[in-house]
């Protein structure tokens, strides 16, 4: 039960009466039992039933372990870590076993919804106990709402338990702002899928897969296409699961924040997939600095480049097991590792060592204003292709076939075909292609709108689009939202081949 389909919708207004209703007849208790059968519900619904019980075994050691973990003092630190270690080895080692290691010809249909989700929310929740970040839960079913809240199920985001526990478990009544915010949230991300996301889709399967027929500047099309696709898919998912959410009147954090605008590899992490690079940061890469390994290493280099260098190269090796966790967590393949995570280390590291070099070579040489409007510009663009690169390797089939992918962009050059009517034969027609490029336009206007109000907001003023919207008058408001509407329910692509249920981050 895809969060674009029909069913999801009576199936989350459904839901949302009952959470409104229950406070009324248990005097503003109970709405988190809700949402617990709801999520219950929407997992049983949602593929096999019996896959449930994975969430559901996952939350029952979790909240075990906790309970033996607040029964040992903290100065019993040998025992205390056991408890943690049981916790990883438990919860990482049934990741690890469904996601990669397939003992069975049905492994694929054993792989529960929203697996390294929950896995990470629940890990994330133990580690914050463990650390005193956060205060255990008083029962097995509350514990049970973390690893099966069904807004984040799909694709995420991963929540942290301080940031979410005392919205999960207070009273939210009705709020006119709540359900309007959220609902404009889910048109957006309406928009952005079955809009946009649905017609690029159409571009990059014909190209990738026929690409011995599509050499040069197709690729390269594909590739940009792919690129702008992944995030209108990924980020108009987490759209509507904010925008579900936020209608109960709990509020997830943010996943994206205008990624493209991103003027180097790091900067775009931080704003692309921002939950797992929070949650690798502060229980992969910075436990990892305090490692004996690490420390051992750091002393040994420190003694042979020097103070500075060798705690650089010391934060090198840290962030190259992050990166390659960070491809693993995006699947076992190899075009994983490398496109959604060791490149991108590759990126920052060559980027950090050769900083020096270009500052010298472009402003004391060439004298160049590397704080001009156009030196921003010029590293968004380059920060753009560097990404696109990973992703082909993400969207390829294999290494290899990325390779040959980019061999083969540069084996033919022809332009041409921008201009001789032959991107009509890529799946979309004349009418096709124009609502792809307005529909691209009207992205792009409101993500540089959302940029800058991000990057110049003061005191006072919104703090997003949407708050905008709702501070212009009433009749402009409504304007635009109903505008927004009748434009996805008239141009929202459901053509052959369409499935409401391929998110692409779905299966991670």
């Amino acid at each position: 039960m895809s969060v674009t389909s029909f069913y999801f919708l009576c199936f989350f207004a459904l839901t949302l009466i009952i959470y409104y209703l229950v406070p009324v007849f248990t005097k503003g208790r109970g709405q988190w039992v809700i949402l617990l059968l709801g999520s219950a519900s929407y997992y049983l619904l949602a593929g096999n039933g019996v896959l449930i019980l994975y969430p559901v075994v996952a939350s029952l050691i979790t909240w075990g372990l906790l309970k033996a973990l607040s029964a040992t003092s903290d100065e019993n630190i040998r025992t205390r870590r056991l408890i943690l270690i049981a916790e990883l080895t438990a919860l990482l080692g049934v990741l690890v076993v469904l996601k990669y290691i397939k003992l069975t010809g049905t492994g694929a249909l054993m792989t529960p919804l929203g697996l390294s989700f929950y896995t990470f929310i629940l890990l994330g929740y133990f580690i914050e106990v463990y650390n005193g970040l956060s205060e255990p839960l008083s029962g097995f079913l509350k514990t049970s709402l973390y690893g099966l809240y069904f807004p984040v199920m799909i694709s995420g985001p991963i929540f942290k338990s301080r940031d979410m526990q005392q919205q999960f478990f207070c009273e939210h009544k009705l709020c006119y702002r709540n359900i309007c915010y959220g609902s404009l949230r889910m048109l957006w991300g309406f928009f952005k899928e079955l809009v946009i996301s649905e017609r690029l889709a159409t571009i990059v399967n014909e190209i990738y897969g026929n690409d011995r027929n599509y050499p040069g500047l197709y690729i390269m099309i594909a590739t940009v296409a792919f690129a702008l696709q992944l995030y209108t898919n990924f980020s108009g998912c987490m759209d509507i699961v904010i925008g579900v959410s936020e209608c109960f009147g709990i509020m997830l954090p943010e996943n994206f924040r205008t990624p493209f605008f991103a003027k180097n590899i790091s900067e775009y992490w931080r704003r692309w997939h921002i939950t797992l690079g929070e949650w690798m940061r502060e229980n992969v890469f910075y436990p990892l600095l305090r490692t004996g390994m690490i420390t051992s290493l750091g002393k040994s280099l420190k003694g042979k480049f020097g103070k500075k260098k060798g705690k650089q190269y010391t934060t090198y090796v840290a962030m190259f097991i992050l990166w390659l966790s960070v491809g693993l967590w995006h699947g076992g393949e190899m075009k994983y590792v490398i496109g959604s995570g060791l490149l991108h280390w590759a990126y920052i590291v060559a980027g950090e060592i050769t900083l020096p070099f270009f500052t010298w070579l472009f402003a004391d040489k060439m004298h160049i204003d590397l704080k001009s409007r156009g030196a921003d510009c010029f590293r968004v663009v380059r920060t753009f292709i560097l990404v696109c690169i990973g992703d082909l390797f993400f969207r390829s089939d294999n290494v290899p076939h990325a390779l040959r992918l980019i061999g083969e962009s540069f084996s033919t050059f022809n332009p041409g075909i921008l201009v001789d009517g032959s991107l009509l034969n890529l799946g979309l027609d004349v009418v096709e292609w124009g609502i792809l490029l307005v529909s691209l336009v009207i992205l792009a206007a409101v993500s540089v709108m959302q940029y800058r109000i991000e990057t110049s907001a003061g005191e006072g003023t919104a703090r997003s689009v949407r708050e905008y919207i709702f501070s212009r008058p009433v009749i402009l408001r409504w304007a635009v939202i109903i505008g927004l509407l009748f434009y996805c329910i008239l141009l929202a692509e459901y053509g052959p081949g369409y499935s409401a249920a391929e998110f692409i981050y779905k299966d991670f």
